[in-house]
């Protein structure tokens, strides 16, 4: 049975076929990607230029952009100081219109990361901008280790008349966020013995 000839049968007139369709779609695909590419690659760039402190991130060694490795260096003055953190960065194919996905790779005790890497931080999910870049998200990301979100904040739901949790009212690591407010030195021993440094 030849597709194409029944594609063309059925389509509605001014309608492309399915076989002009996914054409379409395959060249949207490329050209989103190729957007996607500039972008990241300007953002590197700006990176590499204007350097800031505590933070790095790099396309992986596979030259794929879509996919990053990033370091912060854990913030003076925190259970986390002078540690360092690697990260992973995937990029949607209509980044930066979507957040990339972000897991820390280095084992970390936080209240706002569980021990999957997967993080709790707003601006990567519902607060995303399209102005947001990889180094606001690794600044963000070093801030939030000095200070976690608080707990037991609510938020109200827009149609709705009921209150619901955010993210920082229930912590992705319960325990961690209980000794993070009652027990400042257990807290530092429990983020010490779970930090491990990994390889690039």
């Amino acid at each position: 049975m030849n597709f194409s000839l029944e594609d063309s049968q059925n389509a509605a007139p001014g309608l492309p076929t399915m076989a002009e369709q996914n054409k379409l779609n395959v060249a949207t695909r490329k050209a989103d990607t190729q957007s996607v590419t500039k972008r990241l690659q300007s953002e590197l760039m700006a990176l590499m230029m204007s350097p800031t402190p505590g933070i790095s991130a790099f396309p992986d060694a596979a030259g794929n952009m879509l996919h990053w490795t990033a370091t912060i260096v854990g913030p003076k003055d925190t259970p986390y100081a002078d540690l360092n953190l690697k990260l992973s960065f995937e990029f949607p194919g209509n980044y930066p219109y979507s957040p990339p996905v972000v897991l820390f790779k280095t084992p970390i005790y936080h209240p706002n990361i569980d021990f999957s890497g997967r993080i709790c931080l707003d601006i990567l999910k519902d607060k995303w901008s399209a102005v947001y870049n990889v180094q606001t998200v690794l600044l963000s990301l070093q801030s939030l280790l000095g200070e976690p979100n608080k707990y037991g904040h609510f938020r109200s739901c827009r149609n709705e008349q009921m209150l619901i949790f955010n993210c920082s009212a229930s912590p992705l690591n319960n325990e961690a966020a209980q000794l993070h407010q009652k027990d400042a030195e257990e807290y530092q021993r429990k983020v010490l013995a779970r930090h491990q440094e990994i390889d690039d």
